[in-house]
C-alpha cells in the first residue's frame, strides 16, 4: 500500500479517538440486604472444582444462619460449628448467581469482609455456568488459603492473548495466554494479573474494612479497580453509589485486558455474577502446603470447624452500571486520565508500526 492510502487512514483513526465518548454508565440494580435474596439464586450444585464443600439452597442456607441481611448488609458464610466424617458430605456453604446476565456494563462491589484462612477459597466472578469458557469468564476477586494479593484472571475458548507487559495497569500480568486450553505451569489456566496491594485480598483486605472492586467490561476492553476502605483516592461516585458514574475519572486500573490480540466481543457473551466460597479442590488443595497451612487440607476442613469462623462474606452493596441512554458508543474513550493514557500511546504506536510495516 502507498504512503499516501496508508497515512491518511492512520490520522483519521488517531483522529477518532478523542471523540469516543466517556465511559459514562446509569445504575440499572442495587443490590443491598434483602435484595441479594431476590435478586439472587443459590446453587446447590456439586462444585465443578472438586472442593470439599456442600453448597445449599436458599432455604438450606437461610436454616442453619449461613445467610442472613440487615438493612445495609448481606451475610454469606461457611458453616462452622460442626465436624464433619470423612465419607459424608462436604462443609456447608454458599454460591451464588445473579439472575441478570449482562454484557457492556460496570458492576461495582462494595465488599467490607472477605472469607480468609486455610482451606478457603473465595471468589467473586462473571461467567454462564451453563456453558462453561465458551462464553468467557473474567474472575474479579480470588485466592486461596489466605495468599495475597489478589489474582484477575480471563478464561476464554479460542485464540486470546495479552501483552506481554504492564502497561495500562498496575498489576503485574502473570499470563498472556487466556484461553483454558493453555495450561499454566501452576496447573491452572487463563490470563492472570496480580494486584499490586496485599490489602487486596484475605486478611489484611479485612484489617482496613474491605474495600471496592469494580469491573468494567466493553468490546475494546476489560478492566478491574480496587481501593481498600481507607483509600483517600476512592472516586466519590464510588463511595457515594452514585447512579451515574464515569469511569474515565478513576485512574489507572490494577488490571487491563484490551482487545488487541483479543476478540473480547466475540469470545465473551452474556454473563451472570457468581459469588461464592469453596474448600480445598484443585487450587486451594494443590496449593494448601506451599501457603503454610497445616496438615492435610480435606482433613483441616473436616475436623476443624471453628477455624471457619472468619469464612464470610459481608456485602454492603452490589451496584450495576450500564451504558449511559444518551450514549452513541458504549465502548469508553482511550483518550481518558490515568492509565488511558498510556493506553492510547500504546494503540497509536501499534497503528503506526502497522503502517510502516505496509510501506
Amino acid at each position: 500500500m502507498k504512503a499516501g492510502v496508508v497515512l491518511p487512514v492512520v490520522f483519521y483513526a488517531l483522529s477518532l479517538s478523542p471523540a469516543v465518548l466517556a465511559g459514562s454508565y446509569s445504575l440499572n440494580q442495587t443490590n443491598v440486604g434483602k435484595d441479594f435474596l431476590t435478586n439472587f439464586e443459590w446453587e446447590d450444585i456439586t462444585d465443578p472444582t472438586q472442593g470439599r464443600v456442600n453448597y445449599v439452597n436458599q432455604s438450606t442456607a437461610v436454616a442453619n444462619n449461613l445467610t442472613f441481611t440487615s438493612d445495609d448488609a448481606f451475610i454469606m458464610r461457611a458453616d462452622y460449628t460442626t465436624n464433619l466424617t470423612a465419607s459424608g458430605p462436604g462443609r456447608m456453604s454458599n454460591r451464588i448467581k445473579s439472575y441478570a446476565q449482562y454484557r457492556d456494563h460496570v458492576a461495582v462491589f462494595d465488599i467490607r469482609h472477605m472469607p480468609q484462612g486455610c482451606a478457603t477459597w473465595p471468589a467473586v466472578w462473571e461467567a454462564d455456568d451453563q456453558v462453561g469458557s465458551s462464553a468467557g469468564e473474567v474472575d474479579i476477586l480470588e485466592g486461596v488459603n489466605d495468599a495475597p494479593p489478589n489474582s484477575v484472571t480471563l478464561h476464554t475458548n479460542g485464540t486470546c492473548t495479552m501483552p506481554d507487559n504492564n502497561e495500562s495497569q498496575l498489576g503485574s500480568r502473570l499470563s498472556t495466554e487466556c484461553s483454558s486450553l493453555s495450561t499454566l505451569d501452576d496447573g491452572n489456566n487463563g490470563c492472570s494479573v496480580d494486584a499490586p496491594y496485599t490489602a487486596s485480598y484475605g486478611k489484611v483486605f479485612n484489617t482496613y474494612g474491605g474495600g471496592y472492586y469494580a469491573l468494567e467490561r466493553t468490546a475494546a476492553f476489560i478492566r478491574v479497580w480496587f481501593w481498600s476502605r481507607n483509600d483517600t483516592g476512592i472516586p466519590s461516585d464510588i463511595s457515594s453509589g452514585a447512579s451515574a458514574i464515569n469511569t474515565s475519572k478513576w485512574g489507572t486500573p490494577i488490571a487491563f485486558f484490551p482487545n488487541t490480540n483479543c476478540s473480547l466481543a466475540s469470545l465473551f457473551q452474556r454473563n451472570n455474577i457468581i459469588i461464592d466460597l469453596t474448600f480445598c479442590g484443585s487450587w486451594a488443595g494443590s496449593s494448601y502446603s506451599n501457603n503454610g497451612c497445616p496438615g492435610n487440607c480435606t482433613d483441616y476442613v473436616n475436623y476443624n470447624a471453628s477455624a471457619f469462623q472468619d469464612a464470610y462474606w459481608d456485602f454492603a452493596a452490589v451496584r450495576i452500571y450500564q451504558p449511559s441512554s444518551n450514549s452513541t458508543n458504549s465502548t469508553p474513550s482511550l483518550a481518558q486520565s490515568g492509565g488511558d493514557a498510556a493506553l492510547l500511546s500504546f494503540v497509536f504506536s501499534v497503528l503506526i508500526g502497522w503502517a510502516a510495516s505496509l510501506l
